[in-house]
């Protein structure tokens, strides 16, 4: 799919339209010379953070938040040049630089794991991963997805191979849809998604923690933005900012849970598990962290989902954030 995205392009500036990209959230916006990132976002999950810390407050450029609803429409809006950054999990961002999307990985995410899970309706009859041997898994939202890796990890960490499962790919939303009303039994998903899962009569069989996923996340700028100076700068001061809001989610979850149910239309319980569940941590891209995360892709590659594999240590730029 990634490898056809010239042709998505037209379609891209539709799309973008509809999903907020031009919403301005930085100050001082009367500079026609003034420098604007087009940040790329997730279910809204940047820009709540920012927003709710005020984090954006006395910077000299402007930000435009490009929101989609995975991964994989994000990296095909970088590589059609509507967005300059990527945020995703570790695979996604591997999964778009083996499709050839044009972009380093500058700024790490750490969490604790826990926003990815394997969710099962109650009544499945499914109580262990090994249970699921046989079984269909909706994996949202895309082939690469970090809920795939989180599924490929630990089935292997109980024995059973990849092909002992029937994979289905679809989008969070329609798969919560599905889900809810009983048409799929198994569901590897993530963040707002899998909470509302659990809401919906769902089980968590298994979650992320525990080293069943990297618990890295990536922050990425395209590779036409990173010649850009103004823009190379401004996307440094942007990631200390962003580490700084993070670290406000860490110390005020009431306040970040309240903005998560303004600003993303999520329930009370939802709001609280996601806010417990956040990044925590902006950090440089370091030798550790691309070793952690060659595993992953090198497990992907072996499973015949990652192909061609990625040099992870090459598809990092780390002048960006020190």
């Amino acid at each position: 799919m990634i490898r056809r995205l010239a042709t998505a392009a037209l379609s891209l500036t539709a799309l973008l339209a509809l999903t907020g990209c031009g919403a301005d959230s930085a100050a001082d916006a009367s500079s026609a010379q003034q420098v604007t990132l087009t940040i790329g976002d997730q279910a809204k999950t940047l820009q709540t953070i920012v927003a709710a810390s005020g984090a954006l407050k006395g910077a000299d450029y402007k930000v435009k938040w490009a929101e989609f609803e995975g991964a994989a429409p994000l990296y095909q809006a970088v590589q059609a040049g509507a967005a300059d950054t990527t945020f995703s999990a570790d695979l996604p961002a591997l999964q778009a630089l083996s499709g050839g999307v044009k972009f380093k990985n500058v700024a790490a995410l750490k969490n604790d794991g826990t926003h990815v899970g394997l969710v099962v309706r109650k009544d499945s009859g499914i109580d262990s991963v090994k249970d699921l041997k046989g079984q269909k898994v909706v994996v949202s939202s895309a082939k690469g997805s970090i809920s795939e890796y989180l599924l490929a990890n630990v089935l292997q960490q109980n024995g059973l191979k990849y092909s002992d499962v029937t994979v289905q790919y679809l989008l969070p939303t329609d798969a919560q849809a599905a889900f809810a009303s009983g048409k799929i039994k198994v569901w590897a998903i993530f963040g707002v998604y899998q909470a509302v899962a659990l809401e919906q009569g769902g089980k968590l069989l298994v979650d992320g923690a525990d080293g069943r996923v990297s618990g890295y996340g990536f922050v990425g700028a395209s590779d036409e933005a990173l010649a850009d100076r103004a823009k190379k700068a401004a996307l440094g001061d942007f990631l200390k900012r962003l580490g700084t809001a993070l670290q406000w989610t860490s110390t005020h979850q009431e306040e970040y849970a309240d903005a998560i149910e303004t600003r993303n239309g999520a329930d009370a319980s939802v709001a609280k598990t996601l806010a417990s569940a956040a990044y925590s941590k902006v950090l440089p891209v370091t030798d550790d962290v691309n070793t952690t995360v060659q595993g992953v892709a090198d497990l992907m590659h072996g499973i015949g989902v990652l192909d061609p594999s990625v040099d992870v240590a090459k598809s990092a730029d780390t002048s960006v954030l020190k």
